[in-house]
């Protein structure tokens, strides 16, 4: 049988179209096969897929990139408030997203959305060699942590833009989701930098990352001796988010803009 569903694709963490990172959102009555959902994620071949189902207290959400479903995604959420608050609640001043990791709130402050995300922990290797940090990335990092992802830490932000990674050799290396790498921003009006690669979930360079800050605003927090940032992130299409420590919990801030709406028309 031939069925329509609506797609809606939007950049996130974004000053506009063409920057920030692009999902797309599919609102479903209930969730369809998994096979089905990473089928269509595949076709997208977008960093992402969010599918959102109503339910009576929010909606549950799940995220797959072109390979495989993730346990969380924060630019996916970002794009995915953006439709619900924009084209099928407008009444609403947040949103409560359900998924794999837990409750996910998001609320509206002109036009930043701001995503409520878990902190997680990191914990410094100063056992990880540097040299294979130059192997994996053509330049050494200062230092290592991980958590879950890898996080290399570097001294300058055009070392940041300068790294050469080794794909193919990322994709065999395990512990951790993907690879941050980090360094102060050269910027008076950023106060870190970073890039993200996780190619062993079929993204090479994600360009925005909202998930990564649950690692790096702590992490920042730690060495600056402050709560809240300005961070971008140095992907060709850049990403640019606000964040804060609260507590257990980050704030992660950004804008989303549509790019294209329509119909998927597929067998089912």
């Amino acid at each position: 049988m031939k069925s329509r569903l609506p797609i809606y694709q939007v950049d996130a963490f974004c000053e506009g179209n063409f920057t920030g990172n692009p999902a797309a959102v599919i609102p479903l009555d209930r969730f369809l096969d998994d096979e089905f959902l990473q089928n269509i994620a595949m076709e997208n071949n977008l960093s992402e897929t969010a599918y959102i189902v109503p339910d009576q207290e929010g909606y549950q959400i799940r995220w797959f990139s072109p390979t495989h479903e993730v346990d969380l995604c924060g630019h996916a959420t970002l794009a995915s408030a953006w439709v619900v608050f924009e084209k099928l609640n407008p009444t609403f001043s947040e949103i409560r997203f359900f998924s794999r990791s837990g409750e996910l709130r998001v609320t509206r402050l002109g036009d930043i959305l701001w995503l409520d995300f878990p902190s997680y922990s990191f914990k410094e290797n100063s056992s990880w060699s540097s040299e294979k940090g130059k192997v994996l990335f053509g330049i050494s990092p200062s230092k290592y942590w991980n958590s879950e992802d890898h996080i290399l830490l570097y001294s300058h932000e055009e070392e940041i833009l300068n790294l050469s990674p080794d794909f193919e050799a990322l994709r065999k290396e395990t512990g951790g989701r993907g690879w941050i790498v980090t360094a102060p921003s050269s910027k008076p009006n950023f106060d870190y930098v970073f890039r993200f690669f996780a190619p062993c979930l079929g993204i090479d360079e994600d360009p925005a990352t909202g998930s990564a800050q649950c690692s790096l605003t702590p992490l920042w927090s730690g060495m600056l001796n402050r709560n809240s940032f300005r961070s971008l992130q140095l992907s060709r299409r850049q990403g640019y988010f606000s964040t804060e420590v609260r507590g257990t919990r980050i704030g992660i801030g950004g804008k989303a803009v549509l790019f294209m709406q329509g119909e998927l028309e597929i067998w089912m």
